[in-house]
């Protein structure tokens, strides 16, 4: 059984491909490559002191919608099946409002996308717990526990020395530890970063209406993004993608008093919102965050290290997926006398991501900032868009197409 062992203890661990960070894009990629037959360290920080589980933890605040890619790379390594289905919400609908009097709209569904289901939301404890599961058990994958404060990179190897003395010794390093990104930071990749000026605030609600699986999307103007995602049951999570100032007031807010704000938007179609957990409203900001390259010698980066995006879309997260399930590919198709950190096969990698993160990129941004200008005239023009769009059956299966990652 794995269990994370402090370094000091190894001194100098050795393996194929040491992974940094302890997220569900790391796990996933420890796993991956591990059964691609390569043998993987997975650098994690010292756990915090255990606490005893609530009898009741709820619903977690936290909650992604996964594509078809996620799907099918997490069903190729037996975790999907690990997952507690009973907590997953599969999404046949969604639903795009636009803003103003004249307000446009945009509809999707699993029938006319020819799938059995267009997405799903699942809470990332869920998702963590069934990825801790597997990895107990996971053959090639050896956890270690410590902080890195070293990368050294030599012509076919890498190190990360960590601050117990301790030191893992690699062919390649992936950083998979967030938009932080610390294995970034030391390969001295730029950066453009641009904020949103607007926090995600999320919570979750049940709702007097059953809400049919379908997300529910509106483009308000001036408050910003709201989007209401099912969960099981009728019940569903909030993402509000709102402007600081407001943002400021809903984190002073109770639970209660955002679902009163958001019968202006969702009490037509699901009724009155009552709050799951009335003390968790959780907000993260909002940022654009693009790297100067996914790759360095003897380095890859993969999830919010490579890349961040506005949350308008949910595809943060399957974003990263693509990132494992191409980096597992890549390396997997090398030349035998190729190693896995070698600078041809990393190029290929980043190429291979390049458009699929580029075009995400330019349509989570595009649209941010087409939705957060308050002016006459453009709200006229986008909500014809939106409405012309819904009007064009192959140019909407297209884009619902490469946003189930199919």
């Amino acid at each position: 059984m794995n269990k994370p062992t402090p370094s000091a203890a190894l001194r100098v661990t050795e393996s194929d491909i040491c992974i940094v960070g302890n997220g569900a894009i790391a796990k996933t990629a420890a796993l991956g490559l591990a059964q691609a037959g390569l043998s993987v360290t997975l650098l994690v920080p010292p756990a915090p002191p255990a606490r005893a589980p609530a009898a009741d933890p709820g619903w977690d605040a936290r909650v992604y919608a996964l594509n078809h890619t996620a799907f099918h790379l997490l069903s190729s390594l037996k975790v999907w099946d690990a997952l507690d289905h009973a907590r997953v919400a599969p999404v046949d609908a969604m639903i795009v409002h636009g803003d103003g009097p004249q307000a446009g709209g945009l509809s999707f569904d699993s029938y006319g996308a020819h799938a059995n289901t267009l997405t799903w939301i699942l809470e990332d404890r869920n998702l963590n717990q069934a990825l801790d599961a597997a990895l107990r058990f996971a053959q090639n994958v050896k956890m270690v526990s410590g902080r890195a404060i070293g990368l050294l990179r030599a012509a076919d190897s890498a190190t990360v020395t960590l601050d117990d003395g301790g030191s893992i010794k690699a062919a390649l390093v992936v950083g998979a530890d967030g938009a932080q990104s610390w294995v970034r930071g030391q390969c001295d990749i730029g950066l453009d970063y641009r904020s949103y000026n607007q926090s995600a605030v999320v919570s979750n609600f049940a709702c007097e209406l059953p809400h049919h699986g379908a997300a529910y999307q509106w483009f308000t103007g001036a408050e910003g993004i709201v989007a209401l995602l099912p969960l099981p049951g009728n019940q569903v999570s909030l993402v509000w993608s709102a402007p600081e100032q407001l943002a400021d007031t809903l984190r002073a807010e109770s639970a209660q008093q955002i679902a009163d704000r958001l019968a202006l938007y969702a009490r037509e179609k699901l009724g009155a919102l009552t709050p799951l957990q009335p003390e968790l409203v959780r907000d993260f900001p909002l940022r654009l965050m693009r790297p100067h390259a996914m790759t360095a010698p003897r380095v890859a980066l993969i999830g919010d290290a490579a890349h961040v995006v506005h949350p308008l879309a949910g595809h943060g997260m399957n974003l990263g997926f693509g990132d494992v399930a191409q980096l597992i590919k890549t390396l997997s198709e090398r030349e035998p006398q190729r190693s896995v950190g070698d600078e041809r096969v990393l190029a290929r990698y980043a190429r291979a991501r390049k458009e699929d993160v580029l075009l995400m990129q330019l349509t989570t941004d595009g649209l941010a900032r087409l939705f957060e200008t308050d002016i006459e005239p453009l709200r006229v023009v986008r909500n014809f868009g939106l409405n012309l769009l819904d009007k064009l059956p192959v140019l909407k299966r297209r884009l619902i197409s490469h946003a189930m990652g199919k």
